[in-house]
């Protein structure tokens, strides 16, 4: 039998970032003991890459699984490399709200700030 080893994930979501990410999952009635929230690395973006963030029902096979504030946070093996010591959070301000991303593996980024490059 061959076993492959999943990469190892230290990623954060802060208390308002979970809150929130359960009011969606709530508004969007999926199943609360299989749904999570997937964050991806994609390519693309003002600076090579940029962060996704989807409400999904259940995880894919090969996804890493964690356990955030109460949250299942489901991450791919591509994007597992870059999210280490990535923490997500929630703000709310006069220019609007939406979830951050603060990255200290990037080396790079744009105006939009949900675009990055390592």
């Amino acid at each position: 039998m061959t076993t492959t080893q999943q990469p190892q994930v230290a990623l954060a979501i802060t208390d308002r970032a979970s809150e929130q990410v359960k009011r969606f999952m709530n508004d969007e009635q999926v199943p609360a003991e299989t749904a999570g929230l997937r964050i991806a690395v994609l390519p693309g973006g003002c600076s090579g890459f940029k962060y996704g963030l989807n409400i999904e029902e259940k995880p894919f096979e090969d996804d890493i699984i964690l356990d955030q504030n109460g949250v299942k946070v489901f991450v791919d093996a591509f994007s597992a490399q870059y999210l280490s010591g990535v923490t997500v959070d929630y703000v709310s301000s006069m220019q609007g709200a939406g979830f951050t991303f603060s990255n200290p593996n990037a080396t790079g980024g744009c105006g939009c700030g949900s675009s990055f490059n390592v």
